[in-house]
């Protein structure tokens, strides 16, 4: 910030807190820190509603109780409803200031995730485009930069990044899906018996398939990455490089063909050309730029990873405990006619996880009495351990599902306002 005195007003809905131009820059909430960022009132304007120059006061129209228990949540780390206040609407002042419903604590979660489930939720006007300019840290470059563009490079950036935006995105998005059935298809009928025999008949045509369909990928990748705002962004976005995993191989494995010859016995015996060949299955991930399900699926891994490491500790540290008294019960105690199948630990460790995910392949199971004790400890166990980090991960799944839905809902109506304008 280059401009103003080296004091910070906020003034949120009439209730004022004063700051210090160091604070600010590092600030928990988004909005407020990218005022230090402004270089001009004009870039302090589009953050926030009004400024006055003279006490380097910056108005916010925004709820001021909600605001202080937002500074509340930024003062201990714990974020509740304000009583008496509407969830939605509350839900509706944490975006604008930059957090997610992530940042509530669990109780508050629920609470908003039953909400969301019975109420469908109308924003305002003024409610979407502050909800869009909270997407991300660089909204508001992001707001000036779609007015520079041509209209041309928009609609070809939204044509690719948002399949629902037009009819023209939605025939390639299906044409995108089409190509990765194909090519997953071509993948797995390459594996039977049956298919290698037809291959060596047809070598050329399923050549010919293969390269159009990489060729398609490589394609919309390229397009994709032309039109892009933010180069660096595009490269460190994970599909992005989930694209790239899945052209490469292709590539290389052409390269080394051409540098080896096209002697077919050396290319069976190559190992590294089968695994870049099997590490197209990568392409049937390619599917969550068109199917909420995956998306949804995506966005709840990365924000339930520490209950996915939990559900990891609950199944590892029984294992290592009935692994080993399943090995002492089975193998160990019984010299005269020990269970082979419990010959060591970490063979005991397979029929561990099979019984606690209560599976139960039958290849290998306990004969003594005490092992078969043993073995309805583990299935039991199994069946509570499991089952306690799944509502952490349930109820998260239902808060990314709705915040994925309603964010698609409002980029369709507002781009159909624009196109109506």
């Amino acid at each position: 910030m280059k401009f103003g005195k080296s004091i910070c007003i906020l003034n949120v809905g009439g209730t004022k807190y004063a700051f210090s131009k160091e604070v600010i820059k590092d600030f928990p909430l988004s909005r407020v820190s990218r005022l230090h960022k402004c270089a001009s009132e004009k870039e302090v304007l589009e953050v926030c509603d009004d400024y006055d120059r003279e006490r380097n006061e910056f108005f916010f129209d925004r709820h001021s109780e909600a605001f202080c228990f937002i500074m509340l949540y930024v003062k201990y780390g714990k974020l509740r409803f304000v009583p008496q206040m509407c969830e939605l609407s509350f839900y509706n002042e944490m975006i604008y200031w930059g957090l997610e419903s992530s940042h509530l604590e669990f109780c508050c979660q629920r609470r908003l995730d039953d909400r969301m489930s019975d109420s469908y939720i109308h924003f305002s006007e003024e409610e979407d485009k502050l909800d869009k300019e909270m997407r991300g840290e660089n909204l508001v470059t992001r707001v000036v930069t779609e007015r520079e563009d041509s209209k041309w490079l928009e609609r070809m950036r939204r044509t690719f990044d948002e399949p629902t935006s037009s009819v023209a995105a939605q025939i390639l998005a299906s044409v995108s899906v089409i190509f990765v059935i194909v090519s997953m298809v071509m993948l797995c009928a390459s594996t039977l018996p049956d298919w290698k025999t037809a291959e060596n008949n047809s070598v050329v045509e399923h050549r010919i398939i293969e390269a159009v369909c990489i060729s398609w990928f490589t394609a919309e990748c390229i397009v994709r990455f032309i039109v892009s705002r933010d180069k660096c962004e595009f490269v460190k976005r994970p599909l992005n490089i989930i694209d790239l995993l899945a052209i490469t191989p292709y590539y290389i494995s052409i390269s080394m063909t051409m540098l080896t010859g096209e002697n077919s016995q050396l290319q069976r015996a190559g190992v590294t050309l089968r695994v870049l060949r099997m590490m197209r299955i990568f392409w049937v991930i390619k599917l969550a730029r068109h199917f909420l399900g995956l998306q949804t699926l995506g966005l709840t891994l990365r924000r339930c990873y520490r209950e996915m490491v939990m559900l990891l500790l609950f199944i590892c540290v029984p294992m290592a405990i009935f692994s080993a008294l399943a090995q002492l019960l089975e193998h160990g105690l019984d010299l005269e006619s020990p269970n082979e199948d419990y010959a060591s630990i970490p063979a005991a460790c397979w029929w561990v996880i099979i019984s606690m995910t209560t599976v139960g392949y039958g290849d290998m199971y306990p004969i003594t009495v005490p092992g078969r004790v043993l073995g309805g400890l583990c299935v039991v166990s199994g069946i509570v351990l499991l089952a306690l980090p799944i509502t952490f991960i349930y109820h998260s799944f239902v808060q990314c599902y709705h915040e994925l839905k309603f964010r698609s809902a409002r980029c369709t109506r507002s781009l159909s306002a624009e196109f109506l304008n």
